[in-house]
Protein backbone atom coordinates (compact mmCIF):
# COMPACT_ATOMS: atom_id res chain seq x y z
CA UNK A 1 0.00 0.00 0.00
CA UNK A 2 1.07 3.55 -0.61
CA UNK A 3 0.32 6.62 1.43
CA UNK A 4 -0.55 10.01 -0.01
CA UNK A 5 -0.83 13.30 1.81
CA UNK A 6 -3.20 16.09 0.95
CA UNK A 7 -3.11 19.39 2.77
CA UNK A 8 -6.39 20.88 3.90
CA UNK A 9 -5.72 24.28 5.42
CA UNK A 10 -2.98 23.66 7.95
CA UNK A 11 -3.87 20.03 8.63
CA UNK A 12 -2.32 17.17 6.65
CA UNK A 13 -4.68 14.35 5.68
CA UNK A 14 -3.13 10.94 5.03
CA UNK A 15 -4.90 8.58 2.70
CA UNK A 16 -4.03 5.01 1.81
CA UNK A 17 -4.47 3.76 -1.73
CA UNK A 18 -5.45 0.14 -2.36
CA UNK A 19 -3.04 -2.50 -3.72
CA UNK A 20 -2.74 -2.84 -7.51
CA UNK A 21 -4.99 -5.92 -7.79
CA UNK A 22 -7.72 -4.21 -5.78
CA UNK A 23 -7.40 -1.04 -7.86
CA UNK A 24 -7.83 -3.03 -11.09
CA UNK A 25 -10.84 -4.86 -9.68
CA UNK A 26 -12.34 -1.58 -8.54
CA UNK A 27 -11.91 -0.05 -12.02
CA UNK A 28 -13.64 -3.07 -13.59
CA UNK A 29 -16.53 -2.75 -11.12
CA UNK A 30 -16.71 1.01 -11.73
CA UNK A 31 -16.85 0.49 -15.50
CA UNK A 32 -19.65 -2.08 -15.19
CA UNK A 33 -21.60 0.19 -12.87
CA UNK A 34 -21.01 3.18 -15.16
CA UNK A 35 -22.44 1.17 -18.07
CA UNK A 36 -25.41 0.16 -15.91
CA UNK A 37 -26.14 3.77 -14.97
CA UNK A 38 -25.54 4.96 -18.52
CA UNK A 39 -28.10 2.46 -19.84
CA UNK A 40 -30.55 3.31 -17.06
CA UNK A 41 -30.10 7.06 -17.52
CA UNK A 42 -30.65 6.87 -21.27
CA UNK A 43 -33.86 4.89 -20.69
CA UNK A 44 -35.12 7.46 -18.23
CA UNK A 45 -34.24 10.54 -20.26
CA UNK A 46 -35.36 8.89 -23.50
CA UNK A 47 -38.75 7.97 -22.07
CA UNK A 48 -38.63 4.19 -22.50
CA UNK A 49 -42.19 2.88 -21.95
CA UNK A 50 -41.52 0.57 -19.00
CA UNK A 51 -39.45 3.25 -17.26
CA UNK A 52 -42.18 5.85 -17.80
CA UNK A 53 -44.77 3.43 -16.37
CA UNK A 54 -42.60 2.83 -13.31
CA UNK A 55 -42.22 6.54 -12.60
CA UNK A 56 -45.93 7.14 -13.27
CA UNK A 57 -46.63 4.66 -10.46
CA UNK A 58 -44.60 6.88 -8.13
CA UNK A 59 -46.79 9.83 -9.09
CA UNK A 60 -44.14 12.56 -9.19
CA UNK A 61 -44.36 13.27 -12.90
CA UNK A 62 -41.94 13.20 -15.80
CA UNK A 63 -39.67 15.86 -14.30
CA UNK A 64 -38.55 13.40 -11.61
CA UNK A 65 -37.82 10.63 -14.15
CA UNK A 66 -35.77 13.02 -16.28
CA UNK A 67 -33.95 14.42 -13.23
CA UNK A 68 -32.95 10.95 -12.05
CA UNK A 69 -31.90 10.05 -15.61
CA UNK A 70 -29.68 13.12 -15.92
CA UNK A 71 -28.14 12.43 -12.50
CA UNK A 72 -27.44 8.84 -13.54
CA UNK A 73 -25.78 9.98 -16.77
CA UNK A 74 -23.62 12.54 -14.94
CA UNK A 75 -22.77 10.02 -12.25
CA UNK A 76 -21.80 7.39 -14.82
CA UNK A 77 -19.24 9.82 -16.21
CA UNK A 78 -18.07 10.83 -12.72
CA UNK A 79 -17.51 7.17 -11.78
CA UNK A 80 -14.80 7.05 -14.45
CA UNK A 81 -13.02 10.25 -13.34
CA UNK A 82 -10.54 9.25 -10.62
CA UNK A 83 -10.95 12.23 -8.29
CA UNK A 84 -14.77 12.10 -8.57
CA UNK A 85 -15.20 8.31 -8.44
CA UNK A 86 -15.64 8.00 -4.67
CA UNK A 87 -18.08 10.88 -4.41
CA UNK A 88 -20.09 9.58 -7.39
CA UNK A 89 -20.28 6.14 -5.80
CA UNK A 90 -21.35 7.67 -2.50
CA UNK A 91 -24.10 9.65 -4.24
CA UNK A 92 -25.24 6.53 -6.10
CA UNK A 93 -25.38 4.65 -2.81
CA UNK A 94 -27.88 7.21 -1.55
CA UNK A 95 -29.80 7.05 -4.82
CA UNK A 96 -30.05 3.27 -4.60
CA UNK A 97 -31.25 3.40 -0.99
CA UNK A 98 -34.02 5.68 -2.25
CA UNK A 99 -34.73 3.31 -5.14
CA UNK A 100 -35.10 0.35 -2.78
CA UNK A 101 -37.41 2.30 -0.47
CA UNK A 102 -39.55 3.59 -3.36
CA UNK A 103 -39.75 0.16 -4.98
CA UNK A 104 -41.01 -1.41 -1.77
CA UNK A 105 -43.36 1.51 -1.01
CA UNK A 106 -44.89 1.68 -4.50
CA UNK A 107 -45.05 -2.00 -5.41
CA UNK A 108 -45.02 -3.63 -1.97
CA UNK A 109 -42.84 -6.42 -3.33
CA UNK A 110 -39.45 -7.19 -1.80
CA UNK A 111 -38.47 -9.28 -4.84
CA UNK A 112 -38.57 -6.18 -7.07
CA UNK A 113 -36.17 -4.43 -4.70
CA UNK A 114 -33.44 -7.06 -5.18
CA UNK A 115 -31.94 -5.40 -8.27
CA UNK A 116 -31.61 -1.87 -6.85
CA UNK A 117 -30.39 -3.36 -3.56
CA UNK A 118 -27.72 -5.40 -5.34
CA UNK A 119 -26.57 -2.43 -7.40
CA UNK A 120 -26.60 -0.36 -4.22
CA UNK A 121 -24.33 -2.84 -2.45
CA UNK A 122 -21.92 -2.89 -5.39
CA UNK A 123 -21.77 0.90 -5.60
CA UNK A 124 -21.29 1.09 -1.81
CA UNK A 125 -18.26 -1.20 -2.25
CA UNK A 126 -16.88 1.31 -4.77
CA UNK A 127 -17.62 4.21 -2.41
CA UNK A 128 -15.69 2.43 0.34
CA UNK A 129 -12.88 1.37 -1.98
CA UNK A 130 -12.50 4.89 -3.36
CA UNK A 131 -12.87 6.72 -0.05
CA UNK A 132 -9.28 7.93 -0.41
CA UNK A 133 -10.37 9.75 -3.60
CA UNK A 134 -13.23 11.39 -1.73
CA UNK A 135 -10.78 12.46 0.99
CA UNK A 136 -8.45 13.90 -1.66
CA UNK A 137 -11.33 15.76 -3.31
CA UNK A 138 -12.42 17.18 0.05
CA UNK A 139 -8.86 18.30 0.77
CA UNK A 140 -8.65 20.01 -2.63
CA UNK A 141 -11.97 21.77 -2.15
CA UNK A 142 -11.28 22.94 1.38
CA UNK A 143 -7.63 23.93 1.06
CA UNK A 144 -6.89 27.63 1.19
CA UNK A 145 -4.85 29.03 -1.62
CA UNK A 146 -2.54 31.89 -0.75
Amino acid sequence: MTTNEAVAGTQAIRTTTPPRWANIGMWVLQALLALTYLFSGVNKVGGEAQTVAGFDAIGWGDWFRVLIGVLELAGAVALMIPILSGLAALAFTGLMIGAVIMTIAVYGDLALAVIPATVGILVAIVAWGRRHRTTQLWALLTSRRS
